[in-house]
């Protein structure tokens, strides 16, 4: 198992312009210290024009930075919008070689078309299929630039003339491809295409199973768009550790996470919405405390001392998942609450699980590169 942090840079109202200043410093904070503890990957969103559910619209600018404040974790993408009225693909595949040269192959490109209305309808896209067209359509172009120094092409959503697109990946044959997953078909597809997944969907291990199975089924026999398979899953979770299982528990219960799913609900109306959330404003009720505890048993939720999380965390070993991923800032807990969060669960849990020094997607690119190299020798 390895591990990863998440940031989608919430700010619940009440706030003022200088508080997103504040928000993604502390996030700097808590990914360098993540750096030095082992936690391998930190992925970062695109998210437009959702007031207080992310601030974080142009993250090829923060993903850099981050690289260079670190040493060794995996910067990604989580995700890039690669519709081309949001990213143009030949912009796209210049800012992922960037990013790939500048970190020096640290860098993981995560894809998707956008989980909101609010957002592919504000860069004058009509609806949801369009969207997935259009993914479609780009993500194969933007590894073939990559590939060719006499690049063209004439598509539904976009055309180039003849142009050669650079610079070209560090990464040989290039950066490790993800794409955002919520649905059974969706994981067939990521699986298919050969592609990282990462998944976004809410609920405890035993819902991810099903979807896991799904991709790895898939998977088996992909016909991958990129120059190698990234046979991975993420899920994403919260993160609550702490010496004493008592405050671990009553720090859960006020770190509003009511305010989050509602948020969720809000904005990514390409998610299924249960009959029981009410409509925006009104609040999904934070956990009471033995819905708190169910959701602790089940692995819905991380919460606990080390060896409670330990235990969680297993669950997700135990269903195929291949990268257990946090959303630290996706709570109203304290700057120094989430430090000692982060530093207990680093000292604590992560060596139980992580004991390979070298990323899994390194692992599957350097073997696509030596099979590569083998070919070209004979």
């Amino acid at each position: 198992m390895r591990f990863g942090i998440f940031y989608e840079h919430q700010l619940p109202r009440p706030w003022q312009e200088s508080d997103e200043y504040q928000l993604m410093q502390d996030a700097l904070a808590q990914i360098e210290l993540a750096d030095r503890l082992g936690i391998e990957y930190v992925w970062e969103v695109e998210h437009h024009f959702l007031e207080e559910y992310s601030h974080i619209s142009a993250s090829e600018i923060m993903l850099p930075w981050i690289a260079a404040r670190t040493k060794r974790l995996h910067v990604g993408s989580a995700i890039y919008n690669i519709t081309p009225p949001v990213n143009h693909p030949a912009r796209m595949a210049e800012r992922v070689a960037m990013l790939d040269h500048l970190s020096e192959g640290r860098f993981e490109f995560g894809t998707g078309r956008g989980s909101s209305t609010t957002e592919f309808k504000g860069f004058g896209i009509p609806d949801g299929d369009t969207t997935r067209a259009m993914f479609d359509e780009a993500l194969p172009e933007i590894v073939r630039m990559w590939k060719t120094t006499k690049y063209s092409f004439q598509g539904k959503f976009f055309s180039m003339p003849e142009r050669n697109v650079l610079p070209k990946p560090y990464s040989k044959p290039h950066p490790p491809l993800w794409v955002a997953c919520g649905s059974p078909s969706t994981f067939e597809k990521a699986g298919r295409l050969g592609l990282g997944a990462l998944c976004f969907s809410l609920g405890s291990p035993k819902d991810f199973e099903p979807l896991i199975k799904t991709y790895k089924n898939a998977i088996r026999n992909a016909e991958p768009v990129g120059d190698y398979v990234n046979d991975n899953v993420i899920c994403v979770s919260q993160l609550v550790c702490h010496e004493d299982r008592k405050k671990a528990r009553a720090m859960a219960l006020d770190m509003g996470s009511g305010r989050h799913q509602s948020l969720v609900f809000r904005y990514l109306d390409t998610f299924p919405k249960p009959a029981q959330v009410p409509d925006w404003p009104t609040l999904i009720p934070d956990p009471t405390p033995a819905q708190l505890e169910e959701r602790i048993a089940t692995g819905q939720r991380i919460v606990g001392d080390p060896d409670e999380c330990a235990k969680a965390v297993q669950q997700y070993v135990d269903v195929g998942c291949d990268q257990l991923v946090f959303g630290i800032l996706a709570t109203t807990l304290s700057q120094d609450a989430c430090m000692k969060n982060c530093e207990l669960f680093g000292k604590e849990v992560i060596p139980r699980f992580d004991r390979d020094p070298v990323h899994s997607t390194t692992r599957y690119r350097e073997a696509a590169l030596a099979k590569t190299t083998r070919a070209a020798v004979r």
